[in-house]
Order: structure tokens, then sequence, then C-alpha cells
């Protein structure tokens, strides 16, 4: 120690200390910000598939534009706007209506939540009247207690029920909707297209979800299960051309599809004539998924799944 205290007088020392402080505290820094870097890479190489996801849509995009659909005034991509739905479905709905006018001002949706984002709020809002069907009990209390003015004036009926396609037309007869409507909604995730099928009610603009994931022009979807519920993953619903077919055979046109890649839009054929971009086929109107630049991809099905073809 006096040798020590020789070399290092006690001035020195104590800066010799300080010095050493320092430089623990800089060795904790660079320590925590090497953790946060290798944190980031492992980030980066996870969310890998997403850049490249991004990377796609922006490729598909380019070749889907050189066909004109984003400049023809006719096309439906440029109105998205959002007031309550998800993927900006408020304004093309009010587009679509701004060019084939309104009649009862009646709507039906399925799978609304708790009614606070979905596609009919809107117009729910602005006087239409109309049915929500919803499977989750608690979202349907919370949607009752929320939207109770417009029940106890009788604009809006909420039934709690888990749909499928033998279902439905005995819900909607006991919900009182008539069976001509001005909208109607279809986002219930695996079995969209067997229930949209089995719909008795006519609408003349329907909003329906498709699956954005499959070829556009591969009439294929998931197998009916009266007890199918979405898993996550992209097995769920039919490709855009089951869409075009089944509107084919409830004579609706498909008129267009949102920017995001989820919903399908149909108009009554002799209505949707020379007001939309034509023709009315999924290889005209498929718009690719989109989502992924605002939030996660639908994981590939997490076994072996077989699709049916129409």
């Amino acid at each position: 120690m006096p040798i020590f205290k020789s070399i290092f007088p006690n001035e020195n020392l104590n800066g010799f200390k300080n010095e050493i402080a320092k430089l623990g505290h800089q060795l904790v820094e660079i320590n925590n910000n090497m953790a946060t870097m290798i944190d980031l890479l492992h980030s980066i190489r996870a969310d890998g598939w997403q850049v490249r996801a991004i990377a796609e849509s922006m490729q598909i995009s380019a070749a889907l534009a050189a066909d004109g659909r984003y400049a023809d005034p006719k096309s439906l991509a440029r109105f998205n706007r959002r007031m309550y739905s998800q993927q900006g479905e408020d304004g093309v709905i009010a587009e679509i209506f701004s060019r084939i006018g309104t009649h009862d001002r009646t709507f039906l949706e399925f799978g609304i939540g708790d009614g606070r984002e979905n596609t009919t709020r809107f117009l729910l809002e602005r006087g239409w009247k109309g049915v929500w069907l919803e499977g989750s009990p608690e979202h349907v209390e919370h949607a009752r207690e929320f939207f109770r003015p417009y029940i106890d004036r009788g604009q809006l009926t909420i039934v709690q029920a888990f749909i499928t396609a033998e279902n439905i037309n005995a819900l909607l007869d006991e919900a009182g909707l008539p069976q001509e409507l001005d909208y109607m909604s279809v986002d219930i995730d695996y079995n969209t297209a067997h229930v949209w099928r089995a719909v008795n009610r006519r609408s003349r603009v329907a909003c329906i979800e498709y699956n954005c994931t499959l070829p556009p022009n591969v009439p294929v979807g998931v197998p009916y299960d009266p007890n199918g519920v979405w898993d996550g993953t992209a097995w769920y619903g039919a490709s855009l051309k089951i869409f075009e077919q089944i509107g084919v055979e409830k004579g609706m046109a498909l008129v267009g599809c949102d920017l995001v890649g989820v919903n399908a839009y149909f108009v009554n054929l002799e209505e949707a004539k020379g007001k939309f971009r034509e023709p009315f086929t999924a290889e005209t109107h498929y718009e690719p998924p989109r989502f992924y630049s605002f939030g996660a991809q639908h994981p590939a099905p997490s076994e072996p799944r077989t699709w049916i073809s129409e």
C-alpha cells in the first residue's frame, strides 16, 4: 500500500477512482446497447417475412396499376375512408350509394364485435335501421349497452348467436328483417362464403370478406364446417373468384375491393352496369394483401388442409 500511494498521491488516486467509475458506467451502457442491438437483429430476422411481403405487395400493386384501375373514375379504390370501419369501408359504401341511391336504408351485418368498429355503425348514426348478429355474448352485452338509444327507438336489433348456414335464415326471421334491403355485410371469417350463399335475403349492396392470400382466378375455399372458427392462419373463407360466382347466383356484380385486400363489394347487376369498372370479375378487381404494412400477416395453416374447388 505505501508503494501504491507513492505512485498515486491521494489527489491522483481519487481522480483515478473517478475515471474507473466512469469507465464502469460506460461498460454497462455498452452492454445494454449490445443487448438492444441483439434483440433488434433477432426481430429483423423474425420479421424478415414482413419485409419480403411488403416488397412483394408493392410489385403486385405496380403490376395491377398497369391496367389503369386506379386511374379509372369508375374504380372504387380511391374512396377508402375510415370513420368507424376497420379497412376504410365507410368511404367505399358511401361512394357506392352516391352512384345508385338508397331505397329503404336497411342494413344487415354479421360479425360486429362490440359494435364500435364495423361497417354499419356510420349508417346507423345517419338514420339507417337494421340488424346486427354477433356470436360473442360479451360483445353483444357491450353493444346493447352502448347502443341502447338506437335499440329503444326500434332502429337497431342485436342478435346473439353462433351463425351457421343452417340457422341464419331462421335468425333473420326472428329478428324481423325484411326480404329486401339496401346493404349487407358478412365477415365471420371461416364460413363466410357458405353463410352468404345460404342467406335468403337480397341486398342491393354487399360487403364480403374474401381471402386475399388465395389466387383470384382460382375458385377455392375451405370446406363447410358448422362449428368452424378462424384459427388465426390463412385457412379461412374463400378466394375472390368463389365470391364472384356466389354474387352471380344472387344477381350481383363484383364492383371492387378495398385497397388493403380484405373486403369485396357487390352491387345489384342491373344497377351496377355503367356505374362501376367492368368487367365484373375477380381478375379485374382483386387487390392483394396490403395489411402486412400495418400489422402481422396471417401465418400459413398449422397443419395440412384441403381446399374445396367449385
